[in-house]
C-alpha cells in the first residue's frame, strides 16, 4: 500500500486534466492510466490521458502541491426529509453556499409568472361575481372591459421563452428539464466564480435518473452525496398540519365568498 501510495501522482486517484481544466476532482479509470516520471496518473477519459501525455508539465505539481477545488456537496432525500433545514446548517457552518434546486427554479421564472408554480402552491380559483347576470348592463359592460384588460394583460406578463416553459413545466408537472437547460443553470455552479473557488452544498439535485446521468456525463462530481431517509410517518407528521390548515382556510374563505354573494344577491332583489 505504501508503494502504491508513493508511485501515485500529484492527484492521487484523480484526473490530473480535470482538476486543472474544471476545478474539479473526477475519478480516474485503470484502464486509462499512464507513467510520468516513475508517477502513475488515472484519467477520467482517454481523450484526457492523450491531453497529459502531450504536454505533462501543464498538469503536475512544481513548486507547489496542487491546490483541491472547495468542497461540493449532493444533498438529497424526499419531499419532506428535511433536506433544507440540514443544508443551511451546513452551509452556515462551512461557509459554502447553499443552493435551494427548486426555489432557484422557482426565481428563474418569477419575474414573469408573478407567483410560484407547482402543486403546492396551486390556489382554488375564487368566484368571478363580474359574471353575475343581476347587475345592470352599464356595470356588465366595464366588468367586461376590465376582464378583457386584465386578460391581456396576465398574457403579456405570462410570455415565457422556451427555457422558461421547459422549467415551468419541471415545477409544474416534474416534466425533465432538457440538457441544454441544465447547462445553462447547473455548469455555472461548477466552473464559475463565486461557486468555484468557495463551494456549495446544492439541496435535492439530482432529483432522478436523468440528472444524475447529465452530471456523470458532464464531469460534474460532487465530493459527498448525502441521502436523508426519514420514516413516512415522520414526513406526515410534518407536512400534514400546515397543509391542513391552508386547506381549512380556503375552505373558510370559500364560505365568506358565499355568503358575500348571497347577501349581494340579496341586496340587488330588494
Amino acid at each position: 500500500t505504501k508503494e502504491k501510495k508513493r508511485h501515485m501522482g500529484d492527484t492521487k486517484h484523480f484526473c490530473p486534466v480535470s482538476l486543472k481544466e474544471n476545478f474539479v476532482l473526477h475519478p480516474g479509470l485503470y484502464e486509462h492510466a499512464a507513467k510520468y516520471q516513475e508517477k502513475i496518473y488515472y484519467f477520467s477519459t482517454s481523450e484526457h490521458k492523450d491531453k497529459f501525455l502531450k504536454n505533462p508539465e501543464e498538469y503536475v505539481a512544481h513548486n507547489e502541491p496542487i491546490q483541491a477545488p472547495p468542497l461540493r456537496v449532493c444533498l438529497l432525500g424526499t419531499h419532506g426529509a428535511g433536506k433544507t433545514t440540514c443544508a443551511r446548517q451546513i452551509a452556515d457552518k462551512l461557509g459554502i453556499f447553499h443552493i435551494q434546486f427548486e426555489e432557484y427554479l422557482q426565481e428563474l421564472i418569477l419575474p414573469k409568472t408573478k407567483e410560484k408554480v407547482g402543486p403546492d402552491y396551486d390556489e382554488e380559483p375564487e368566484e368571478d361575481y363580474n359574471t353575475m347576470p343581476i347587475l345592470s348592463q352599464e356595470v356588465d359592460d366595464f366588468s367586461q372591459t376590465m376582464t378583457k384588460t386584465e386578460t391581456e394583460k396576465s398574457k403579456q406578463e405570462v410570455e415565457l421563452t422556451d427555457e422558461e416553459e421547459a422549467i415551468k413545466a419541471n415545477l409544474m408537472d416534474s416534466e425533465a428539464l432538457p440538457p441544454e437547460v441544465l447547462d445553462n443553470i447547473v455548469l455555472d455552479w461548477w466552473k464559475k466564480e463565486p461557486f468555484r473557488s468557495t463551494g456549495f452544498i446544492l439541496d435535492g439535485f439530482p432529483r432522478t435518473l436523468h440528472e444524475a446521468q447529465y452530471l456523470s456525463e458532464q464531469g460534474l462530481c460532487p465530493d459527498v452525496v448525502v441521502y436523508i431517509q426519514v420514516e413516512e410517518s415522520d414526513i406526515l407528521d410534518r407536512l400534514f398540519p400546515p397543509r391542513l390548515k391552508k386547506w381549512k382556510e380556503r375552505q373558510y374563505k370559500k364560505m365568506e365568498n358565499k355568503k358575500k354573494l348571497k347577501d349581494l344577491k340579496a341586496k340587488i332583489r330588494v
